[in-house]
């Protein structure tokens, strides 16, 4: 009996600070929990910068991490719609079922973008809420750190004076970031641009830049050269400055329409480890910033 209790007490603490397991969809959101999680939750990215979050595949090693779940951080907005609900279902993990406090949408905590007038799949990859790359506008992130905060708090509130602690934390150095990044980008202000996919639609509205031109023919489709071709030839008389892509993009149609038209394709970070400078959230806006202004003098 003594030996029993001898094992209960040596168990109790380290069972006490065992970190809150977070499944993060997507590596913005990883990004976002790390700060103000800190040392109290333990981050488990489900893709990465080089992949298209659209098209993940349901893997059992996801499976496993979304089992041992104590909070899913996603998007939301359909962007996980072909492999987050196999995850769910699979796992069989109820705490972090749609409605509970274990699963977190952050698209529900922002104004969407681009809503469809009509939902018709023949369109391509149309989202039925609207664009969900929401965390490419930084007032966007503001607002989900908020919400996020209060969802840790709410589930681990043996911490919750700590994620409070963080969060403000973060707050503070995001708007005083936030503050920086506008006086720099106000340059940019109706610079046209040619987009490949509608993945900086945020960023471009924040930026009050203009989209003239987009690569896809439809969203998710791959552009043939024929509709890149009908494309330059639109560019010919609304001009763009520069083409945009994501990292995880194929190249090839940017480059290809950049080489017609005479303007530089810049392959944006779009998230949290996109190139060696985007190593956080911070890094990810400075970065994308930079590439923006070197491009448009």
């Amino acid at each position: 009996m003594r030996n029993l209790l001898v094992l209960f007490v040596l168990w109790l603490p380290v069972h006490a600070q065992a970190a809150l397991n977070v499944f993060a969809c997507e590596p913005e959101w990883a990004a976002l929990a790390h700060e103000v999680g800190g040392g109290d939750v333990k981050i488990y990215s489900a893709t990465t910068a080089m992949q298209d979050p659209h098209r993940i595949e349901a893997r059992p090693s996801l499976i496993a991490q979304m089992r041992r779940a104590d909070l899913v951080v996603c998007t939301g907005a359909e962007l996980e719609i072909g492999w987050l609900p196999v995850l769910l279902r699979e796992a069989g993990n109820a705490a972090v079922q749609p409605g509970l406090p274990g699963y977190f949408e952050a698209a529900r905590f922002v104004a969407l973008l681009d809503k469809p007038a009509r939902l018709d799949r023949a369109d391509g990859d149309v989202h039925a809420s609207g664009n969900p790359h929401i965390h490419t506008d930084p007032r966007n992130i503001l607002r989900v750190s908020t919400a996020l905060t209060a969802r840790l708090a709410e589930i681990d509130p043996a911490n919750a004076a700590a994620y409070r602690s963080r969060g403000q934390d973060f707050a503070a150095r995001w708007n005083a970031a936030m503050a920086r990044w506008q006086t720099r980008a106000a340059p940019l202000k109706e610079v046209s641009v040619a987009v490949q996919h509608a993945s900086f639609l945020y960023l471009l509205n924040w930026l009050e830049m203009r989209t003239v031109a987009t690569l896809e023919p439809k969203p998710g489709v791959e552009p043939a050269l024929g509709h890149l071709a009908r494309v330059a030839a639109q560019l010919q008389v609304t001009p763009a400055r520069m083409v945009l892509r994501a990292a995880y993009q194929s190249p090839r149609p940017a480059d290809w329409l950049a080489s017609r038209a005479g303007i530089p394709a810049l392959a944006l970070p779009y998230t949290v480890g996109g190139n060696a400078r985007a190593g956080d959230l911070f890094g990810l806006f400075d970065d994308t910033l930079d590439q923006l202004l070197k491009a448009a003098p």
